[in-house]
């Protein structure tokens, strides 16, 4: 019996990660293609902000060596990005940095095309030196220029924009974080917790300029970045410039394959496209009921569901994910979830310790634990997370409820 032929675009996290719970219950059913535009095997994407810091190195983050997939009988095409999908004739054409066509068949097709970073669309945003924060040729790129060059501007106070800052600094940089919101990563902290994360950053050497509004970046003679200028005329010397202002579902080709998509490729609660039966999504570039997920945690759960349906198992369901938030800057403990800014018919608890570095806050309504942000002590953010997906009833230890999960042995 001749195999179906699969076929999956996009050799990241997510699309990967269905490939191996395909392999865990279906192994024998597909015949696997896989296109990465990226000259490398699968890594952790996540785990680039270590390596730029110096903790670790891009050997130590691959996931799935080139080993793996002729184990899995696994066709791995790296280095050629797919440009043109044909949906009648279900055939995939991919090239490479030569020009060299390669084509592959499908029976199903993954599509798991991620995001692409957003670039603020100020003058000088081409100028040599200004980047975004995406993947391993950008990190090479910040680890080079930091041997070479000593001022550089980071705009963006989220989570990949800090933890760019923070690499660059432990690379020698003077680094300059411009935020334009009043408070650092305002999407996952309150304005308390945001104030004690700057101090901490402060201490290690970073400088912050919040609420200020970019408009343009200055170029030398030689095309390269020299300088940021801002709205109300001031300047701050750069020789790199990263951008890290958020990203947008990749869905360039999905539009060519004419797939519905709004914000992401549209997708229900199989993983199908709108559009086709036959061809999935998952991933960055994935939107389902109204959200496309940017984190981790949501496309594993899209990948397993995935998974099921390819291996015409056809029973899971996916309903949406709750996120939690965690940085990657060694030595600084942050979590938070839910609906943690709070807001009518909200309750409050908080405990604030600003000179131990401690603040707590817990969200509930209704009895239950809705929104939690954590700074400094994040030990029981684990547990927190599990009663708010659960939406458990809390009123019987909300009084010991900030000190975290009982300890029901002793």
């Amino acid at each position: 019996m001749n195999k179906l032929k699969l076929v999956l675009i996009g050799n990241g996290m997510a699309g990967v990660r269905t490939i191996e719970e395909l392999l865990k219950i279906a192994p024998d059913l597909y015949d696997i293609t896989v296109f990465g535009a990226e000259p490398h095997p699968n890594y952790n994407r996540i785990m680039l902000s270590p390596v730029l810091a110096g903790e670790q190195t891009v050997d130590e983050i691959v996931l799935n060596s080139w080993a793996w997939y002729s184990q899995n009988g696994i066709t791995l095409h790296a280095g050629k990005k797919v440009v043109e999908v044909d949906r009648v004739r279900r055939i995939v054409r991919a090239v490479d940095a030569q020009g060299t066509i390669t084509e592959a068949e499908y029976d199903r097709l993954l599509v798991c095309t991620g995001s692409n970073p957003f670039m603020l669309p100020v003058p000088g945003k081409d100028l040599k030196g200004v980047i975004a924060y995406r993947d391993i040729a950008d990190t090479d790129y910040m680890i080079e220029t930091a041997r070479t060059h000593k001022n550089a501007v980071v705009i963006g106070g989220g989570l990949l924009g800090l933890e760019a800052a923070n690499g660059l600094a432990l690379r020698g940089m003077k680094v300059t974080v411009v935020h334009a919101c009043d408070w650092l990563m305002e999407r996952q902290l309150d304005n308390v917790a945001g104030a004690l994360l700057k101090q901490s950053l402060e201490e290690r050497g970073l400088h912050f300029m919040l609420g200020a509004q970019t408009q343009e970046l200055l170029g030398n003679e030689q095309g390269r970045v020299r300088a940021i200028r801002f709205k109300d005329g001031s300047e701050v010397p750069a020789d790199l410039v990263v951008m890290a202002v958020g990203i947008r579902p990749n869905v360039e080709l999905a539009q060519q394959m004419h797939l519905h998509c709004e914000r992401g490729i549209v997708v229900n609660d199989t993983m199908q496209t709108v559009t086709d039966a036959r061809i999935y999504s998952v991933g960055e570039c994935a939107q389902h009921r109204g959200v496309a997920y940017g984190l981790v945690a949501p496309l594993f759960e899209q990948a397993k569901v995935a998974a099921n349906h390819l291996a015409q198992f056809g029973i899971g369901r996916y309903a949406g994910s709750l996120t939690s938030t965690k940085l990657k800057v060694t030595g600084i403990d942050l979590f938070s979830a839910g609906e943690f800014m709070g807001g009518e018919g909200c309750e409050e608890i908080v405990m604030n310790d600003p000179l131990g570095g401690v603040y707590k806050k817990l969200v509930i309504r209704d009895d239950k634990l809705v929104g939690a942000c954590l700074y400094g002590d994040t030990i029981d953010g684990s547990w927190y997370f599990k009663l708010l997906c659960e939406g458990s009833n809390v009123s019987e230890v909300r009084e010991l409820l900030m000190f975290g999960e009982p300890d029901l042995h002793g």
